[in-house]
């Protein structure tokens, strides 16, 4: 069976360099979420050089917008969004020491070349399982841009958040290594 890395937030750059693209993963700790809106506002006080509503170095951003919790519950449904749309913000926010980011589906070659510079990681969740991944969750407050509604930024709180590294800081990309096999 292959193995399973247990890694805890914030993530190091020893954490990072460690891990290779296909590495299965279970995440713990905090995670912030952050989707569209929230990063265009990071982006703008970036551009202002103004301090950001939470400290990024080390940490995680999930791209998702979870649904309302039913009652009993700390969180709804929390699937990740496509990632590509935020690709035009993700290399600012690696700078600010951002260690990885978590959605669905392939990037732009500028955030492959920002993951290698400056020792970052792209985690794949599993869409369509946003009620299973919810139960990963076991605490959520709001950190910031609360206006924003599900687009709000959240701090998560996980335990055994199930992940695959899609692409790793030395700019492999799983996609592509699944789809080289095929090609032979």
């Amino acid at each position: 069976m292959e193995k399973v890395i247990r890694l805890s937030t914030p993530l190091s750059e020893q954490d990072v360099v460690s891990l290779r693209a296909g590495d299965r993963v279970l995440l713990s700790g905090g995670l912030i979420t952050a989707r569209d809106a929230a990063h265009k506002r990071l982006a703008e006080r970036i551009e202002k050089d103004e301090p950001l509503p939470t400290d990024l170095r080390g940490q995680v951003i999930y791209y998702v917008g979870p649904t309302p919790p039913k009652p009993g519950q700390v969180i709804g449904s929390a699937g990740p969004t496509t990632s590509y749309r935020l690709d035009p913000y993700t290399p600012a926010l690696f700078a600010q020491g951002l260690r990885g980011t978590i959605g669905k589906g392939r990037r732009s070659p500028e955030v492959i070349e920002a993951l290698k510079r400056y020792k970052a990681v792209y985690f794949g969740a599993t869409g369509g399982a946003a009620a299973l991944l919810s139960t990963c969750i076991t605490a959520v407050e709001v950190i910031a841009y609360e206006d924003l509604g599900t687009e709000a930024m959240r701090w998560l709180t996980v335990k055994d958040f199930p992940l695959i590294v899609i692409n790793d800081c030395l700019g492999n990309d799983l996609y592509e290594q699944g789809m080289a096999k095929y090609r032979r």
